[in-house]
C-alpha cells in the first residue's frame, strides 16, 4: 500500500497525512470557517488565535479538522505550518500554488484540496475581522 501511495504522492504530502500538524478543534477561536467541495465530499474546518505584535496582527494559533482525502488532510496541515506565528499581511499573499509547491506537488486531480485549503483560511480571517469590527 504505502509504494502505491508513493506513486501518488510527494514525500512531503505523505508526511503530512501520516503525522497531520496541528490538527483538532479550538476552544475559543477568534476565527473559524468551514469550506467544502460537493463534488468530492472534502470538508475543511479552520480555527484561528489572533495575536498582536505593537500594531501587526498575526495568526498566534491554528487548528484544522478535516474530513476528506489524503490531499486534503495534506494542504489542511501544511496550511497551518506555513502560517503560524505569521502576519496577517504575509498570510494574505500565500497561494494555493505556494501550498502545492510546500508539499512538492499533488496530482492534478487533487488540486483543488489546495484551492480549499486557501479559501478556509482566508474566510477564518474574515470571520476574525467580522467579529472585531462588532466590538
Amino acid at each position: 500500500m504505502n509504494d502505491l501511495l508513493s506513486k501518488f504522492y510527494t514525500s512531503e504530502v505523505l508526511k503530512h497525512v501520516r503525522n497531520p500538524k496541528n490538527m483538532g478543534e479550538m476552544k475559543n477561536p477568534d476565527g473559524v470557517a468551514t469550506v467544502g467541495n460537493p463534488v468530492c465530499g472534502d470538508i475543511m474546518k479552520f480555527y484561528i488565535k489572533m495575536g498582536k505584535k505593537g500594531k501587526v496582527e498575526y495568526i498566534k494559533d491554528i487548528k484544522f479538522q478535516t474530513l476528506g482525502c489524503g490531499a486534503a488532510i495534506a494542504t489542511s496541515s501544511m496550511m497551518t505550518v506555513m502560517v503560524k506565528g505569521k502576519p496577517v499581511s504575509e498570510v494574505k499573499k500565500i497561494t494555493k500554488d505556494a501550498l502545492v509547491k510546500a508539499l512538492g506537488g499533488l496530482p492534478p486531480v487533487k488540486i483543488h484540496c489546495s484551492v480549499l485549503a486557501d479559501k478556509g483560511l482566508k474566510k477564518a480571517i474574515e470571520d476574525y475581522k467580522t467579529k472585531t469590527k462588532a466590538d
